[in-house]
């Protein structure tokens, strides 16, 4: 069995949730037969990794958002050697982005929904007021404001007016420097999971919560949500809705697991919204839900997920074909 560093918290707005996806991980890794060492990132995130080298075979990563999410602290267990779990540097610095991923999105035929960017430098120097009427003009309503480079939905708000957009932007750029302004596709909200090398990718689930916007609220709060999966719906958008989740997937780059997310709209037709490389694993996350109804437990797919570990830059190989 491994020696494995379980990284935990960190300090961006997701930590909470990450604090809950490390501890469901490390029980599981220890129900496993595997050692394991809790990491807590703070701060000190360099001296904290620099401590694992050759104390450990491998990092499974828990972190969401910036700073764990982002190819940072990918790229410095590159430098130190140390085995992990997910996407490489590139990949994980890209998908974070969500203009970025937009761009590949489109590169590849993946379909997604019309936007703008906005600085946040716009709205101090032009005022709120103006930038939201040029956006108006542009998109009309309703809008979806997200911040560009932030997870579970942090600063995220629809507006179905002026006033709403306003006030969506000033909200925002609380979290970014960088906005991103969508057409607000009303619809479904499903998302699929993939995993392990080859991927396997799992059925498509649908959110249903009860404020009509799947936001950090609903996603981590009892009772506020229903998940359904897999998704009634038909087997051929499934499928295809699948096909674009793996197509995104590849076309990003990812490894060893990822969540795409996508609308679907009364016409049936899919917009991808994101990709996530380090989705969360506690009791309320999509990941587990999906592969539980693809029969798989929660232990088989931290274990699937952890046989995935490597370097990617110096293209190291698995960790358990060392």
């Amino acid at each position: 069995m491994s020696r494995v560093a379980v990284l935990m918290g960190g300090t961006s707005g997701e930590r909470e949730v990450s604090l809950k996806s490390g501890a469901a991980v490390s029980e599981a890794l220890e129900a496993l037969g595997h050692d394991v060492l809790i990491v807590d990132v703070g701060e000190d995130v360099v001296g904290q990794m620099v401590a694992l080298q050759d104390k450990v075979d491998m990092a499974f990563i828990t972190l969401h958002g910036r700073l764990g999410e982002d190819g940072t602290i990918q790229g410095l267990l590159e430098l130190l050697a140390i085995p992990y779990i997910g996407s490489g540097v590139m990949a994980s610095s890209m998908a974070i982005d969500k203009a970025m991923s937009k761009l590949i999105f489109r590169a590849n035929a993946i379909p997604v929904a019309e936007d703008v960017m906005v600085k946040a430098r716009e709205i101090r120097t032009l005022g709120v007021a103006r930038v939201a009427e040029g956006i108006a003009r542009d998109l009309g309503f309703p809008s979806i404001v997200k911040p560009n480079c932030e997870g579970s939905t942090l600063g995220v708000m629809i507006a179905r007016n002026s006033q709403e957009l306003e006030t969506a932007l000033a909200g925002a750029i609380e979290y970014d420097d960088l906005l991103l302004v969508e057409r607000c596709i009303e619809g479904r909200e499903m998302t699929v999971g993939l995993l392990g090398d080859e991927p396997r990718v799992l059925p498509v689930l649908e959110v249903v919560s009860q404020k009509g916007i799947y936001d950090y609220e609903c996603k981590y709060n009892k009772g506020m949500t229903e998940y359904q999966v897999p998704a009634p719906i038909s087997e051929e958008l499934a499928r295809g809705m699948q096909r674009l989740a793996l197509r995104a997937h590849i076309a990003m780059g990812c490894e060893g697991l990822s969540r795409v997310d996508f609308m679907v709209d009364a016409r049936e037709n899919c917009y991808c919204l994101e990709i996530n490389t380090i989705p969360g694993m506690t009791e309320f996350s999509l990941i587990p839900k999906a592969a539980a109804a693809a029969g798989l437990s929660f232990n088989q797919v931290v274990e699937e997920i952890l046989a995935t570990a490597r370097l990617k830059i110096s293209g190291g190989k698995r960790c358990y074909e060392r």
